[in-house]
Formats: C-alpha cells, structure tokens, sequence
C-alpha cells in the first residue's frame, strides 16, 4: 500500500485538530484492518439456511402492537423542487459543495443506470410488450421497489419517506429520523421496511431506546452535529483518490449509530439514520428544497416536518449485474463519510468486518473501485470509481451484495471493499466498468484486482449505512 493512500485512510489530514482527535479510535482500527487485509469467510452451512424468517423468536401480538404504533402512511413525493436545489447542476467546488451532490439521473450513460426499455432494437413499439416479469415474481427481471414506506420519484432520482420526532432521554431534545430497515420480518412488512435478518447481530454496534405510544422512538444515547462543512481536496488529475484532505458534513459523537435496539418491544432492531437533531421544526421547514444543510443530513432533499415528510437523494449503483437505487446515509470513518456525503457514525466502528457471510455476520460486502475508468466523466459509459467521483462529481457506481429479490443475505451495514485495478490489467486494456461481486472477485483471483496500492484484497476496515431502495431490473 503506498503511503498516501495509508495517510489519508489512517490519518486523513482532517480539517482541525479537535476533529482529528475525535476520528482518532476509528482510524486505528482502519489501520488495523489494513494491515492485515483478508477475503471474506465462506458461506457457513448456518448462514445458508433459510433467513426469510427472523433469527429471534417471534413476536407476541401485545410486541406487534407496539411496532405497528410506528406504522406510517406511505409517504407521497415531495411538490416540485426549487430550481436551486436541482440535482442535475454541479457546483464548480463540488467537492466543498454541501447537500447531497448530483442524482443518479446523470448527464450521460456513466452517469445514469436506468435501463432502456424492451422496446430500442425492437421492430414493435412499447405498447406491445407486456408487464414486466417482476410483477409476477420479483426475483425476475424487471422493476422492484423494496423500501415501500414512501415513494420513488424516478425523475428526479429521490424517494420521500415518513419522517418520525423521537426524543434523546433525559433531555428532550428532537431527534428527527427515517426508518428503512428492520431485523424483524413481520415488523418488516407492517411498516413497508427492508427485512434484514443480519440485523440481529448488529447489537453491539446500535443504540438503545424504546418506542413510546406514538410508535416514536425515545432514544438512550446517539447525538450528532451537522454543523461542520463537507470538504475535500481531491489528489492530482487522474489519481484524485485519495484526497488529500477531508471532513465530513454531519458528526455523531462516540454513542451514534443509526441501529437501534428496541427495548421496550422485543429487541428488534431497526436502521434509523437521523437526519435532524436538537432543532424545532419551524428551523427545518424546507418542503420544496434549498435546505440549510448546517442543521440537516447533506442527502436529505427536502424535509416537510408539517406533512412530516422527508425527501432524500438515491445513488446508482449495481447488484449481481443489476442497477440499483439505494440511499447512502452514515459511515464509521470520517473519510467514506465525507465522500459519501454522509454522517460520521463512530458507534458503527464496533460491527466485526471481514466475514462477510459467516454465522453471525452482520454485515455484507460492497466493492468500491479506486482507479476505476473516469476519462469523458459521464459520457464514458464504462465511468466507476473514487477517482471518478472526486473528479466530476457524480457517484462512483459501487457494486453491492445481495440484496432482497437476488439474495436472502441482505444487510444495510455494508462491509467495504475497496480495489484497484493493476498497472498491467491498465496497460492491457482490461479495466472496465464491473457490475456484480463474482466478476470482482475472478479479477481478483486472476491478479487483475488488488486492495488499494497493492495490498491484498480483503475488508477496507469501515462500514457505510447504505439501505436499499429499488432495483431497477
């Protein structure tokens, strides 16, 4: 691994002394996975079974009851966005920029995932064909959403989504927060959540809290600031990962994790990003968007805490050769968190990474290209990559795991694997766009594909809060 990369994965040159302390205890536990890189384990006979069904027991009606107080209407997308906040303009210091950077609409096909419809080459017209095979069964081609809590606006590449007002106990301060995820499936499916049985084995690394009559949650611990201002000074032209400075938009303290335990109902848990905290909602008013990202999550869109009501932007990316839309919204390294637009969630820090699927594993595996393709930006159609990403802007296409409809491994907590491509799959003409995790993986057992300058390829040592949202084929 060379040392700029070891600088700005361990040390990062953060933006101030005070903030390079607190990022302190992550990043000795990222050198410590660095320095010992490792493939995930295989699929045990245990984690092969089937986890459709919850790894606890299930719930009494009376415990139902109290998760379904939670139950919101599906949230209906937000009115037409202000011009200013458009996701289609990029801002000429997009790398300072706050706010959640440009959608997964993108200018051009390195930018932009949406599959073409059945119709282009055809000689017959759209019309012709009929209903996707995914409204038949999901598992099959064709479009799924998966977080069904709220809707997806695929024009603008957002999803709005039920917004909750829970309390910090002892002080009463707000904590304004979404729910995407839940390691319960019954609960899963009363509140149109994501089911993620991995959650179970997150406890170590969620908050604690109980849900009160309102079906919101007062949580026990877990603040965040989201004052500080998103900054990042990308390497030279062609090599911008990795930068050479950055901080994170929003700052949880040593408590926060967007997981948390239910005391109160079971232990169930569930992934609840905060995207506002300690502000009244006369502060945090922006239904048609140009939102004051210093008291607001930087992906967040717009948030109507009137119809209580949060918009959030989608990043593309892929799952098995699919193209997917998922949120991005806390990580356990100020890095991820600053590239990512996302909060800075130290609590995180503390889910076993490394194992992928192995019993207990509460984690799944995300690949991250270093040097992807980036030259033409989002004209390049074959466009991936950290470097790609801090150079234009736009999002680095990451392939995910399994997912739900393609795996019954899914996790939100996903385990990084970051890769570079090597100078002679480079200078061989072999480095392209990958798509699903075995590709990945074959470049990799073929020496195509290594860890970040060289290292073996393994666990990245950092985890990013990433919820599935839609598949788009």
């Amino acid at each position: 691994m060379t040392a700029s990369i070891r600088r700005s994965l361990i040390s990062g040159r953060v933006a101030n002394e005070s903030t390079a302390r607190s990022y302190a205890r992550a990043d000795i536990r990222i050198a410590a996975a660095l320095s010992g890189l490792c493939f995930g384990s295989l699929l045990s006979s245990l984690a092969l079974a089937d986890t459709t069904q919850s790894a606890k027991a299930p719930l009494s009606p009376a415990t139902m009851a109290v998760h379904q107080s939670a139950a919101r209407p599906v949230a209906k997308s937000a009115t037409t966005l202000d011009s200013a906040s458009s996701l289609e303009a990029l801002s000429s210091t997009l790398n300072s920029a706050q706010g959640p950077g440009p959608g997964p609409i993108g200018p051009g096909p390195g930018c932009d995932l949406f599959p073409a419809p059945a119709s282009v080459g055809a000689s017959v017209p759209l019309s012709y064909f009929g209903p996707s095979p995914s409204t038949t069964n999901p598992s099959l081609v064709g479009p799924v959403q998966l977080l069904n809590s709220g809707t997806v606006d695929a024009k603008n590449g957002t999803i709005t989504l039920p917004l909750y007002k829970g309390v910090l106990a002892g002080t009463h301060k707000a904590i304004w927060y979404i729910l995407t995820d839940v390691d319960n499936a019954g609960v899963a499916a009363e509140l149109g959540l994501n089911f993620s049985t991995k959650l179970t084995f997150a406890a170590n690394a969620a908050r604690t809290g109980n849900l009160d009559a309102n079906g919101n949650i007062v949580f026990d611990k877990g603040t965040v600031n989201f004052a500080p201002r998103r900054n990042i000074v990308p390497g030279p032209a062609g090599a911008e990962f990795p930068p050479k400075s950055f901080a994170p938009g929003s700052v949880g303290d040593a408590d926060y994790s967007p997981f948390v335990n239910i005391v109160n109902a079971g232990n169930v848990i569930y992934n609840a990003p905060m995207v506002a905290f300690d502000v009244e909602a006369s502060q945090i008013n922006f239904p048609n968007g140009n939102v004051d990202y210093s008291k607001v999550h930087d992906q967040v869109v717009a948030i109507d805490p009137v119809n209580m009501t949060v918009t959030i932007n989608l990043i593309n990316g892929f799952s098995f050769g699919r193209p997917v839309w998922y949120l991005s919204m806390d990580a356990s390294s100020a890095l991820p968190a600053a590239i990512e637009h996302n909060t800075l969630a130290p609590l995180m820090g503390k889910l076993p990474l490394g194992h992928d699927d192995s019993f207990a594993s509460p984690i799944e595996r995300i690949f991250i290209a270093t040097n992807g393709p980036e030259a033409g930006a989002c004209n390049n159609p074959l466009r991936q990559g950290l470097s790609a990403d801090l150079a234009d802007g736009h999002r680095p296409n990451n392939v995910l795991g399994g997912i739900p409809t393609i795996a019954l491994d899914y996790s939100p907590a996903w385990d990084a694997q970051l890769f570079t491509w090597t100078a002679d799959a480079i200078s061989s003409g072999f480095r392209g766009q990958v798509r699903e995790e075995f590709q990945i993986l074959t470049f990799v057992q073929d020496g195509l594909i290594t860890g970040p300058g060289g290292a073996p390829f393994g666990s990245s040592g950092f985890t990013i809060n990433c919820p599935i949202v839609q598949r788009l084929n």
